[in-house]
């Protein structure tokens, strides 16, 4: 698709989104998911939707939904699997490995989306910037067999809303010097950094297009939306994006935060305060593809001081009730410390691999889904209005893999760190070896997924990446030919695509938070 205009020799920026990734990687190495409804995320009554294929969304399914939301609007025909995180991690890498002999600069901004500038199209027309990135495209599917969808435009913001009109599978430019025509019919809320808070403010106001924003006086669009990000946006709004496209760390943590117009100061005021904190930080952290193990909560009273708290989990996770409770067990009340004005919840520990509590009971969330997680109680950490967390080297800092399961010659963990599944009975933990989407090996089948278990037997498709759809077979729980399997084996791929340390990833984080570019002026971005 080509939003035509004057031809420019102006700047063309690239933004590449990778089309429903977690869902299609798991469609990618089982085949027989293809063109199927298929939801990542936890199975239990308060799982959470980590990513919908596109044959979900058509019903409505998104991810950040409820789990028991998404499956009720799918209906029968839903497939629901664990994220596995080590996956789209190699999986991730690798694409942007691809992406990256085509762009050596590239600002990542999670496991599945990238902003370049290429220099080769400084001052091409348009067609020349669409051939270029459909040859992009066609060399992620050809390596990868994912699809891709590229929007360009004269700068990120408009980059950003055109991959998303692109989706699924294709591109959209936008020609440099429309930007302002482009954008002014569009709603508000597509304004990059403009979330749910912001958006309704904006819309009691009668402001609902980007137009309108942009016809808004500076003065008024500050009092409106702060003197602090306020102009930044109004710029964006009228088309006016000069923002270089240029390497990111990797987050460290990942945060939300709100500030409020009256002091809180009773538990009852702060327990929904934490929750809403919790909940926007979980959008960002399901954005970022990574799981976290340590939840920090802030408390910024209205002396201005600022309290910090953590506490580490026993493993990473995405599971937002988990997550929530954690935060909520380290509130203090206020009656005790003061009034407070504002609350944060951040997610440190970032870690590619996740545990999920797949059968967690259905009901509230409250400090015993922490425990169920081995949530320590935290200890008080005041400081003088840094607000930083508790980033002491705790287990799941460094944002890398566990993989403590030697690889063996093809890449894949060594027989020594399977599990043996022969002795596994009821109430085993080894049992969560055994549950649906699960990567198991068998001798003479060879790599496969768990379909599911119950009644005393365990039902697996072998299949692969490149097996096409495989058989089903079915064996007792206790049977001694299935071993836990590597999920990496799923892939298919050579070795030398496995590495742990490839080059290709995402670069080491170097900062504490997040960069606020954007993405966070004000509150949650805009779902693509």
């Amino acid at each position: 698709m080509i939003v035509a205009g004057p031809t420019s020799t102006a700047r063309w920026v690239l933004h590449i989104d990778m089309d429903a990734f977690f869902a299609s990687v798991e469609q990618l190495t089982k085949p027989t998911l293809r063109g199927r409804p298929v939801l990542v995320g936890g199975t239990g009554g308060r799982g959470v939707v980590a990513g919908a294929s596109y044959e979900a969304r058509v019903f409505g399914a998104r991810s950040a939904m409820p789990m028991h939301q998404a499956r009720r609007l799918v209906g029968v025909g839903a497939v629901v699997v664990p994220p596995r995180g080590e996956v789209y991690h190699v999986v991730s890498r690798r694409v942007f490995g691809v992406i990256r002999s085509f762009v050596p600069v590239l600002e990542t901004l999670s496991f599945d989306e990238a902003f370049a500038e290429p220099e080769v199209l400084h001052g091409a027309g348009r067609e020349e910037a669409i051939a270029f990135a459909e040859e992009l495209r066609e060399a992620v599917r050809r390596d990868t067999g994912l699809a891709a969808s590229v929007g360009l435009g004269g700068g990120k913001q408009i980059a950003k809303i055109a991959s998303g009109m692109a989706k699924p599978d294709g591109v959209v430019a936008v020609d440099p010097g429309t930007d302002r025509s482009f954008l002014a019919p569009l709603p508000v809320r597509k304004l990059w950094g403009i979330g749910p808070v912001a958006g309704d403010r904006l819309q009691r106001l009668g402001i609902e297009t980007i137009g309108q924003l942009a016809a808004l006086s500076d003065p008024e669009v500050a009092s409106v939306l702060g003197a602090t990000v306020g102009p930044a946006l109004h710029q964006l709004a009228n088309g006016i994006d000069n923002r270089p496209v240029a390497e990111r760390a990797q987050a460290k943590q990942i945060s939300a935060e709100s500030t409020f117009a009256d002091d809180l100061t009773t538990m009852a005021q702060l327990h929904p305060a934490i929750v809403a904190a919790a909940s926007s930080a979980h959008r960002r952290l399901l954005a970022d593809g990574r799981a976290a193990r340590t939840v920090v909560l802030k408390l910024k009273k209205s002396d201005m001081s600022v309290l910090t708290r953590s506490a580490t989990l026993a493993a990473a996770t995405i599971e937002l009730p988990v997550l929530t409770a954690a935060a909520a067990r380290l509130a203090l009340d206020p009656l005790d410390i003061g009034p407070v004005r504002l609350v944060g919840v951040g997610f440190t520990g970032l870690s590619a691999d996740q545990q999920l509590d797949l059968f967690a009971p259905v009901g509230d969330v409250d400090a015993r889904a922490a425990e169920r997680a081995g949530v320590g109680s935290g200890a008080d950490a005041s400081d003088a209005g840094s607000g930083k967390p508790d980033d002491s080297g705790k287990p799941g800092d460094s944002g890398k893999p566990d993989d403590s399961g030697q690889r063996g010659e093809h890449g894949y963990r060594d027989d020594s760190a399977r599990v043996d599944l022969s002795s596994v009975q009821k109430g085993d933990p080894r049992t969560d070896a055994l549950r649906a989407g699960r990567d198991v090996r068998h001798p003479e089948f060879g790599h496969g997924w768990v379909q599911g278990s119950g009644h005393g037997v365990v039902t697996v498709r072998f299949e692969t990446r490149l097996t096409g759809p495989g058989p089903v077979r079915t064996f007792p729980v206790g049977t001694s030919e299935l071993t836990v399997a590597d999920p990496l084996a799923s892939l298919d791929w050579p070795p030398e695509h496995l590495r742990p340390d490839d080059e290709d990833g995402a670069r080491e984080e170097t900062g504490e938070v997040e960069s606020t570019e954007g993405r966070q002026l004000l509150d949650d971005p805009p779902s693509s």
